[in-house]
């Protein structure tokens, strides 16, 4: 998954669940003077083993979400949805487009803060000055709507640092203290140990009672002056060792409170606080351990996603990364718009918003520029919704408006899907009303059953059902019929039962003209026939052969036509076989073989029109200038 990938599935959770930040302590303020320098204190690695994010073993509570850049689907908490168009990600982009751009002075001002804090904390110029100027604007940039009063969540989190690394301080006094006093106790023990050894010496040399009991009460004394050196030893071993852990643990917690806030801020998309938090975090804890220390399920959600290791670096190099793409991102907007292109525009548009919603780019988009693409994004839900509930009809209506308003729309796929659904439902309608002719009542309804479902409004249902269910009506009969032959273009049929077809189509002005066109195109068969028939009385089979031959040219499918086509052809057989000779040669561009092959046909029916006009073509194109002579 590439980073952008990465960036995108980080966005899209937020919108299934609240974005409230940490309030803000009142009580939080700058301290008088922030500590310049501190000495290195080692962390513990295993110290933020426990933390997690979101509950035991979860992200947020929930399991953790997985972007799929294949079909733009996002899978979270057993659920699957698209990143475009899921419903909530539609109002939500709705509502953007609706709204005015933030360029008032207010958001003037706030957007300067914001840059302002960044300048100040740029790692090329920063300074103590610069770090105490940066933290005084955190307050004033709070105050302003659009931050949400995340720059006070900030503050607070530098401030706890600062505190931490004070009580930090203190208690490393404190440990030099004890040191100091552990290295004047334990030469205090050493020198009177030192003393009761060499008691020890001179009591072995001593000769009489008294001396000797003087002695033993010398070394009493001596032991007894050793006892409290022991005691305080131990209880400053205890203590030094209760201050190593409060100040390992002073270290770990502001750092761990740190990153979490900074993860928080980038799943929430706000990538300019996340910059600066990060330099923040990096003027506070100098050592140089930028390892985050947040739960496993949140290390594994940045390593996966880019292959790194989960540090403070890897979180301010995405938050660069997804401010940059979001401004190539409006300046592509901006160009696909002047070149009408709405339909990558509108994805483009929607992309960059899904990364970068909070970001001075988007928010500062004028009004009227982002108009221009809400009537294509409204038609194309509205297409989406009316391909959900198969309205096909309507759908092709907005199809086409898309067509005309956007250069780039491409129609393939929501055609595709009509012309589909319109034909099987026509096929099913076919069915059914031939079952309803036979008389197959079962049939009939599931076929018009599965018509319905396919297609709910199509308007053919109505006719269908007021042709159908009145079966006794012959006149309707009659008219399922003429429409049936007339689907197979069966003339021949429709011309044998005229009668019963011209009293059915009575009432029906527009039947009556299919009716009449296809009554004209018989008679115009009938005539064709007649005329060979008596031709070919008179023993002229090559002039019957051209009689049927003309029509059946317009008439390739009509039975009778062909029959006697076919026994004009076997009776006129030399005359058919020259004139096809001559037309496959003349295809070939054989000019001289054609033009030869047509004057045999012509030679064997001198009156024949096709050879007539073949030759008089063949001329023209052998010798211009003849004139066809």
């Amino acid at each position: 998954m590439s980073r952008s990938c990465l960036l995108l599935w980080m966005a899209l959770p937020t919108y299934l669940f609240a974005q409230a930040p940490v309030s803000p302590s009142s009580s939080a303020s700058a301290p008088a003077a922030a500590p310049t320098s501190s000495a290195p204190v080692k962390s513990s690695e295993g110290s933020a083993s426990n933390v997690n994010m979101g509950g035991d073993s979860k992200f947020l509570g929930k399991d953790v979400p997985f972007y799929n850049p294949t079909n733009d689907t996002l899978t979270w908490d057993g659920k699957a949805m698209n990143a475009n168009d899921n419903r909530l990600f539609r109002a939500r982009f709705e509502k953007y487009l609706n709204a005015p751009e933030q360029t008032e002075k207010a958001d003037l001002d706030y957007r300067r803060s914001i840059d302002r804090i960044m300048e100040l904390l740029s790692p090329d110029t920063i300074s103590e000055k610069k770090i105490d100027e940066a933290y005084a604007l955190l307050a004033k940039a709070a105050q302003y709507p659009d931050d949400a009063r995340l720059c006070n969540t900030i503050g607070d989190a530098v401030y706890s640092s600062w505190q931490g690394k004070n009580a930090n301080e203190r208690l490393s006094q404190a440990r030099a203290a004890m040191l100091k006093e552990q290295d004047q106790l334990e030469w205090n023990y050493r020198v009177t140990t030192d003393g009761l050894v060499q008691s020890e010496k001179f009591d072995g040399q001593v000769g009489n009672a008294n001396e000797k009991n003087e002695t033993i009460s010398q070394s009493l004394q001596q032991q007894a002056t050793i006892q409290p050196y022991v005691e305080r030893l131990a209880e400053l071993k205890l203590r030094l060792g209760a201050n190593a852990v409060k100040q390992e643990a002073g270290e770990m917690q502001p750092k761990i409170e740190f990153q979490s806030l900074l993860v928080q801020l980038f799943a929430q998309r706000r990538f300019q606080h996340v910059v600066i938090g990060t330099r923040f975090y990096r003027a506070v804890f100098g050592d140089g351990d930028t390892k985050l220390q947040v739960s496993d399920d949140m290390k594994n959600v940045l390593s996966k996603g880019t292959g790194l290791p989960a540090t403070l670096g890897l979180l301010d190099s995405l938050s660069n990364e997804a401010m940059r793409d979001v401004r190539e991102g409006v300046q592509a907007y901006d160009f696909l718009l002047e070149k009408k292109e709405l339909h990558s525009a509108s994805q483009r548009l929607s992309e960059t918003f899904i990364v970068g919603e909070f970001m001075p780019e988007i928010r500062t988009l004028s009004r009227e520029k982002k108009r221009q693409v809400l009537d294509f994004t409204q038609k194309t839900n509205q297409l989406i919704s009316t391909l959900e509930v198969k309205d096909y009809e309507l759908a092709e209506k907005i199809v086409k408006g898309l067509g005309e308003s956007a250069h780039d729309f491409d129609p393939s796929k929501p055609t595709a899907m009509i012309e589909t659904a319109r034909n099987i439902a026509a096929m099913h309608l076919a069915k059914a009303r031939n079952a309803a002719v036979s008389g197959d009542r079962v049939t009939f309804e599931t076929e018009l059953k599965s018509a319905t479902e396919i297609w709910p409004r199509n308007p053919d249902l109505k006719k269908m059902a007021a042709k159908i269910f009145d079966q006794t009506d012959i006149q309707q009969q009659a008219i399922v019929d003429f429409e049936r032959l007339l689907s197979q273009k069966n003339y021949r049929q429709i011309f044998e039962d005229k009668l019963r077809f011209i009293a059915a189509t009575a009432t029906y002005p527009d039947k009556q003209k299919d009716l009449q066109k296809v009554l004209e195109s018989m008679q115009k068969v009938e005539t064709a026939i007649q005329r060979s028939q008596e031709l070919f009385k008179r023993g002229d089979s090559a002039g019957a052969w051209e009689s049927v031959e003309k029509t059946y040219h317009d008439f390739p499918s009509d039975p009778v036509l062909n029959q006697e086509r076919a026994r004009y052809t076997t009776e006129a057989s030399d005359f058919v076989k020259s004139l096809r000779r001559a037309s496959e040669l003349e295809e070939k561009g054989q000019m001289g073989s054609s033009l030869s092959w047509y004057l045999k046909a012509q030679k064997i029916y001198p009156p024949s029109e096709y050879a007539g006009d073949a030759i008089n073509r063949l001329a023209k194109k052998i010798v211009p200038e003849s004139g066809g002579a």
